[in-house]
């Protein structure tokens, strides 16, 4: 698979917001007031308040994209102080690099990376991408390109926990699947949260890559008859960062995480987005829907040397309050 290039996702001038954003946005009707908006609140720097968020994280989400085209979302880990921001226009990262993990192939030198930095057990999280100017092998910066916060909403809260050095490999090789097997569609089916990653390419040549975080109530995500996952797409900020690049660039690449096990299950595919389809009503809280075609899965168990606690009184609120499948 590879993408047809989104050679209509232009900025407008004075904005942070491309052509899907922009559609979507003002399908809305709120395209005009984040014109105005958002040059506030999306910085080509970080916010000392994220700089410092950023280097108490033991974990960060990212979002690349493969040599052939295909966007992957990953979780790695490190011991605190593994991301340091020296300056806010800089976030320096130190990661070994894992060739069992597809994203590792979109983090060399000049790629365009996304990056999540997420504390489940207070529900803060803030996003920034921009350019991978690799060092070594172990270490690797990000030039900001973009730098904004997100609302706490559908994050369900739990406590990490270290079971191994962070640099030690996973015990296990990966598999690679060439559909959802019975296991991944277990996980999935009860996963409250999950990421994902997309990407545009601008008429200039840059590329912008987006990670983002998806919860709900645990089974949120259907699983179709025919391998395909039908996602709700509840109340957020509106900027539309992820549909938005959908729209211009049909292609995501997601992750699920077991916070019990660490294992992760990656998967790149063709991805759409539906605002008129009649399950959007089946939903409640559903705005619109999205849907995702894996076309090439890999899971790493143990991949992940953290494990996650769940707090049995953390449930998000917001999540809550929306439906089920059922």
């Amino acid at each position: 698979m590879t993408p047809h290039p989104a050679a209509h996702a232009a900025i407008q001038p004075g904005t942070p917001w491309h052509t899907g954003e922009r559609q979507l946005q003002a399908s809305i009707g709120v395209e005009t007031r984040l014109a105005e908006v958002g040059p506030r609140v999306v910085r080509d720097y970080m916010p000392d308040q994220h700089r410092d968020f950023f280097a108490m994280l033991p974990s960060i989400v990212i979002g690349t994209v493969a040599p052939d085209g295909r966007p992957w979302a990953t979780v790695r880990a490190g011991q605190p102080g593994f991301l340091h921001s020296p300056d806010p226009r800089r976030l320096d990262v130190t990661l070994v690099r894992d060739a069992d993990d597809p994203a590792d192939a979109g983090m060399e030198d000049g790629n365009a990376i996304g990056l999540l930095g997420i504390q489940p057990a207070t529900r803060r999280r803030n996003r920034m991408n921009g350019a991978v100017h690799r060092a070594d092998a172990r270490h690797f910066h990000v030039a900001v390109g973009q730098s904004f916060g997100n609302c706490p909403q559908y994050i369900q809260k739990r406590a990490p926990i270290f079971i191994r050095d962070a640099d030690t490999p996973a015990p296990v090789a990966p598999e690679v699947l060439n559909a959802l097997d019975p296991r991944a569609r277990t996980l999935i089916r009860h996963a409250d949260s999950f990421f994902v990653a997309t990407y545009v390419d601008l008429p200039d040549g840059q590329r912008q890559v987006d990670v983002s975080h998806r919860g709900g109530k645990p089974g949120f995500v259907r699983v179709d008859d025919d391998g395909g996952l039908t996602i709700p797409d509840f109340a957020g900020n509106t900027f539309f960062n992820t549909l938005g690049n959908i729209v211009a660039n049909p292609v995501a690449g997601l992750v699920f995480v077991s916070y019990a096990t660490g294992d992760l299950l990656q998967m790149t595919g063709r991805a759409e987005v539906l605002t008129d389809s009649p399950d959007i009503a089946r939903f409640e809280g559903a705005q619109r829907l999205w849907r995702f075609v894996p076309e090439q899965v890999i899971r790493r168990d143990s991949a992940l040397p953290l494990r996650w606690d769940i707090d049995p009184d953390g449930a998000s609120p917001q999540a809550l309050a929306t439906g089920s499948w059922g």
